[in-house]
């Protein structure tokens, strides 16, 4: 098999001799000198700017007031108010719904009755114990004169100048006038219990008139305040019993979302308040003036947003999420301009608390920060990698604790891969804007 290739030896010996030829013969390769080249980045110059603190949370909106009407006397409801519906809107001051009052007028009217006839009795007691009064002195006077006429018959029957019979005729009238004088007196001293017991009967009528008239007042449920009705519950002419719910009803003067805040960006915000640098403990958050906080209430996914105020953090943080609950309120949530809509009940907010400007700060995007470290442009346009301390992160917005100084050149660029001495250069027509013009704005990851 092998003497099959000889032939081919001849020709690839003819081969190799014309390749060494052309080498031997040829010009010698020419040694190229390459320039380094400059990788194009975009920077941005490192600026200390006063930053205001942000914490946003989220919450579901409620009505500041709720009114839930309960009957207070059974009957039939004879009138209602023309908008007593689900939705619609009834004032402050206007009448809701009527029971029908003559179950307790009848009521009323009779107790009234009652009460006239126990103080027309009082009054005839009084002219009782005047009258008596009068006769009692008159039998006093007779009494006096019957013991004249005893004491002076006693002498002459000594004397023997009358009789035992007379003596004793005498004896009797003056006895006769002592029990009348002490049955006027029993009557007299009994008048004062008597006016006693008709006085507490009058103050028990007058307690039956007051609430005969508080129940009369109870026929006609009255709006307390500027309300929406959520739920009507009877209609006209319909019987309720006493207890029974009538209506709820929300108030459209106010409304409130609790708001779940991160701890961390919560504490800053009152740090900013109480005019320190950092964190401020959960104990101090009674000190801080709360009229000094922007609040502004967003509806997810939309561009819809009212401004707020705080009105109370509630104790201890939310046993779910560890969070601070805040409570906002935003005033006439029904007062909205044409294209806008109101805030009602269970609508899920954004709430934004914003407070003042702290102490100027160095500021970066987010995207400017890997892993603790930053991409610098130094002063001879090499790549300087440098670790930062990060302090906190908000609105997009990376703020520094140190690292970078003011003044220095941050690049945006991830570069992969990310070598020291690298030669930059910044990329045609980029801008190298301040990095602290946005840092204020946002909303706390």
């Amino acid at each position: 098999m092998a003497a099959r290739f000889l032939w081919l030896l001849p020709a690839l010996a003819i081969g190799a001799g014309i390749a060494s030829w052309l080498v031997m013969t040829g010009p010698s390769p020419e040694r190229v000198s390459r320039e380094e080249i400059a990788v194009a980045v975009r920077v941005i110059p490192a600026q200390a700017e006063p930053m205001a603190p942000v914490a946003a949370g989220y919450g579901f909106s409620r009505p500041a007031r709720n009114w839930s009407a309960v009957a207070a006397v059974r009957g039939t409801v004879i009138e209602t108010h023309p908008d007593f519906a689900e939705g619609r809107f009834i004032p402050a001051g206007e009448t809701v719904l009527r029971i029908d009052p003559g179950e307790y007028e009848l009521a009323l009217a009779e107790a009234r009755a009652d009460l006239a006839a126990l103080q027309a009795e009082a009054e005839q007691l009084a002219a009782e114990a005047v009258n008596l009064g009068s006769v009692l002195r008159i039998e006093r006077d007779r009494l006096a004169l019957a013991e004249q006429d005893l004491d002076r018959i006693r002498r002459l029957f000594a004397q023997g100048a009358a009789t035992q019979a007379r003596l004793d005729e005498q004896e009797r009238a003056t006895l006769s006038f002592r029990r009348t004088v002490q049955e006027l007196e029993n009557t007299l001293a009994l008048i004062p219990v008597q006016q006693e017991r008709l006085q507490a009967q009058i103050s028990r009528g007058e307690t039956r008139i007051a609430r005969g008239q508080r129940d009369l007042d109870h026929t006609v449920l009255v709006a307390p305040f500027d309300m929406r009705v959520a739920e009507a519950q009877v209609e006209a002419f319909q019987f309720v019993n006493a207890g029974q719910t009538l209506l709820r009803g929300e108030g459209t003067e106010r409304a409130e979302i609790v708001a779940q805040l991160p701890v961390e960006p919560f504490r800053r915000v009152i740090g900013a308040v109480l005019g320190e640098t950092g964190l401020a403990p959960l104990s101090q958050m009674h000190r801080a003036d709360t009229a000094a906080i922007g609040v502004e209430a967003r509806l997810v996914g939309s561009d819809s947003a009212w401004p707020a105020r705080i009105e109370q953090v509630q104790t201890g943080l939310d046993a779910r999420t560890r969070t601070v609950q805040v409570v906002v309120s935003v005033a006439d949530p029904y007062d909205f301009a044409e294209g806008g809509m109101p805030l009602v009940k269970n609508m899920y907010l954004e709430v934004t608390l914003t407070g003042p400007a702290a102490a100027p700060v160095i500021a970066l995007p987010e995207a400017a920060v890997h892993g603790g470290r930053v991409l610098i442009m130094g002063a001879d346009d090499r790549l300087e990698l440098r670790e930062v301390a990060l302090a906190y992160r908000q609105g997009g917005w990376a703020v520094l604790r140190d690292g970078v100084a003011a003044g220095e050149r941050v690049v945006l660029d991830d570069l992969v891969p990310a070598i020291a001495g690298t030669l930059l250069r910044v990329a045609d027509g980029e801008a190298s804007g301040g990095a602290g013009g946005g840092a204020g704005g946002g909303a706390a990851p």
